[in-house]
């Protein structure tokens, strides 16, 4: 059975078309991301999915009673009462049963009567039935996974900052945990701890989920499947996202090959059209030109990925990379009169280092970075910046703009001696055309203010950036071509982003927020998560993060007895004995456990890697055309699941027998 579908839908508004005869088949467990560059109507495809919109012609439908939740990426928020409140609200049912519950239980008495301990337990029967201590539990995880405390869970909603409502959005429609869950943007006002947390919740999911996401690592550690929206259309890709990006340069490179093959074939056919439609081979002539009148020509192909990218990042520096000791900053206290964030910091900056600042929402990580350029004082010591440091500042909040001025006058603003034609040239290396440069700052959207800024930054060499999130508002090829010009970049960097790829690939350092104070690590953030693994091997990948994670509490009722410690050594102690045959016996008994245990891992890993080749032929088929045989797709569909049940069930045995083998 499959959950939805988009079949030959058409969609658009007025001048623009978004989807031209696109179809896409949802199935139960696919963990699909949804890619394109920002405008290719991402968001309006889960919009239309979710019933928001309607299309204009073409079937868009959840099949069957399939239940939907829908992360909208600017969220309209709701919610009242706490935030526990909040998260209870779509269990108002089992709300009102817990109520009656707990009102029966103060006024239940010692000599209650058998009918009032009856009703008691009823309530109670149903409650557990219909999953009341369930969900009660999940809620707690969900809030945790997504960066609240258990403390937050009594706060008043009407208190939450912009980011953690936000999230609190993001934990409401987890909780339901529907069918078929839509997110767009889920890792927005998620810290980097945050984001990893998402990534396990989501790799245990037992629906299905599509995602629009800009972040490379999340799409990579979470969805199996890519879907492209290219020209209008749903392109599947049955691949996660490092063999999408080979699959994707591949299947463009063909399809120039072939447009090109034709054009050449075409251009010879109408050469030898003229050459021959007045002479012996007139009859010839005629025949292949009816044959070119019915060729389907093919368009050249336009990789909108590398169209998108074409943004004109290189950053200079002017030829000089200023003090060696670009920023001193020794033993410095950062914050705010009578709230200081971080205490003791010493953070030098050296000439051609690129540093990474990281740590958790809240942390101190902007004020951090406006204390180190000198646009915020320490509350204690002092902060040095080199001679002839000259520094670039990208603001996260993008608020050094005039609102009601056009992009023009922004530019005007850095260079006056700019004429309006020569902006206008200029402003086209970063993707604005035609009347864009006459616009107002005001209408602007996120992704297009972050170019005008950057374009801001470049108008004069720089031996210093200072990027607060950079990539916000960005799609991937942008970011692309950021990483690009930074790893160009001869000069120092600070940057603060929460995207791991983008700090992998373009940092060499990083200062780590950890409570008040801040740790140097050499290396990128892989380079320090996979020394936090290897100092802590019995952590987890969500506990090695710069905050920390909050344990939930073992309540009196999920606590089990331990036994006492007289019971604890009579049930594990061993009688001493001299009898060495016994020992020797015990000693054979197992080694013969441990081969067992060797050849059933073995044989495992043997089915798990014949079903993943058959699983991967399998959405090889389904990915490719199925001429119109519905029933050939579903029966692929049905074997695709049983085959993803027991692929699950097979990894689970071998982490059972590997756990067992390591213990002895």
């Amino acid at each position: 059975m499959s959950l939805a579908q988009f079949a030959d839908v058409h969609f658009g508004y007025p001048g623009t078309e978004i989807l031209t005869g696109a179809s896409l088949l949802i199935r139960p467990g696919d963990r699909l991301a949804l890619v394109g560059p920002n405008g290719t109507g991402k968001s309006t495809a889960l919009r239309l999915l979710a019933g928001d919109i309607a299309a204009d012609t073409g079937d868009v439908r959840v099949l069957g009673r399939a239940s939907v939740s829908y992360l909208r990426q600017s969220q309209e928020f709701s919610g009242r009462g706490t935030l526990i409140d909040a998260l209870l609200e779509p269990f108002a049912d089992l709300q009102n049963l817990h109520d009656q519950i707990t009102a029966i239980e103060a006024a239940l008495a010692d000599d209650a009567s058998p009918a009032e301990l009856a009703r008691y337990g009823e309530l109670q029967e149903r409650y557990l039935r219909e999953g009341g201590y369930e969900i009660e539990s999940r809620v707690k995880r969900l809030t945790a996974d997504v960066g609240f405390s258990e403390t937050d869970l009594s706060r008043l909603v009407d208190t939450l900052s912009g980011g953690e409502r936000g999230r609190l959005e993001l934990a409401k429609v987890l909780v339901r945990q529907p069918d078929l869950l839509l997110m767009d943007e889920p890792t927005n006002h998620l810290d980097l701890a945050a984001i990893e947390r998402l990534e396990g919740f989501l790799s245990e999911y037992p629906g299905a989920f599509i995602l629009v996401s800009h972040d490379r690592a999340f799409i990579r550690a979470t969805c199996r499947e890519i879907i492209e929206l290219e020209d209008g259309k749903f392109v599947r890709y049955p691949y996660g996202y490092d063999k999408y990006v080979v699959e994707r340069d591949a299947r463009m490179e063909r399809a120039r090959i072939d447009y090109e093959r034709q054009k050449q074939h075409v251009d010879k056919t109408e050469d030898f059209i003229r050459r021959n439609l007045a002479g012996q081979k007139t009859k010839q002539a005629q025949s292949r030109r009816k044959m070119l009148e019915k060729l389907d020509r093919l368009e050249r192909p336009d990789d909108q990925w590398q169209l998108a990218g074409r943004v004109a990042l290189n950053f200079s520096t002017g030829g000089d990379l200023g003090a060696k000791e670009t920023i001193r900053a020794p033993r410095i206290t950062v914050g705010y009169p009578g709230a200081p964030l971080l205490r003791d910091v010493t953070a030098n900056i050296y000439r051609g280092e690129k540093v990474g600042i990281v740590g958790p929402n809240g942390a101190g990580k902007s004020t951090l970075l406006k204390t180190l350029i000198g646009e915020l004082p320490p509350l204690e010591g002092t902060v040095e910046i080199g001679t002839g440091v000259r520094i670039g500042y990208f603001d996260q909040k993008l608020g050094q703009v005039n609102e009601d001025g056009t992009l023009i006058d922004e530019i005007r603003s850095v260079r006056a001696d700019l004429s309006p034609d020569v902006v206008r040239t200029y402003l086209a290396k970063f993707r604005f055309f035609g009347d864009d440069p006459f616009r107002v700052v005001r209408g602007l959207s996120g992704g297009e203010r972050s170019r005008l800024a950057m374009a801001k930054i470049l108008l004069f060499p720089r031996n210093v950036l200072v990027l607060d999130e950079p990539t916000n508002h960005l799609d991937i090829p942008a970011r692309e071509t950021l990483e690009q010009a930074l790893q160009d970049y001869e000069g120092t960097l600070i940057v603060i982003s929460h995207d791991r790829y983008f700090l992998d690939r373009v940092t060499t350092r990083l200062l780590v927020i950890d409570g008040s104070s801040v740790e140097s690590h050499l290396g990128n953030y892989s380079d320090w998560r996979r020394r936090r693994r290897e100092a802590a091997p019995g952590l987890t990948a969500s506990a090695v993060t710069p905050d920390t994670v909050t344990k939930p509490k073992v309540t009196a009722s999920s606590r089990t007895p331990a036994p006492s410690a007289t019971n604890a050594r009579s049930e594990t102690a061993t009688p001493p004995t001299s009898d060495t045959a016994n020992t020797r016996a015990d000693a054979k008994k197992r080694e013969s456990e441990r081969r067992r245990l060797e050849k059933r891992i073995e044989m495992l890993e043997g089915d798990v890697a014949k079903l993943e080749a058959e699983l991967g032929q399998v959405r090889a088929t389904l990915a490719s055309d199925h001429g119109g045989d519905w029933q050939k797709l579903h029966t692929l569909a049905d074997r695709e699941r049983e085959l993803d049940a027991l692929l699950a069930r097979r990894m689970a045995e071998w982490e059972t027998a590997a756990a067992s083998l390591a213990e002895r």
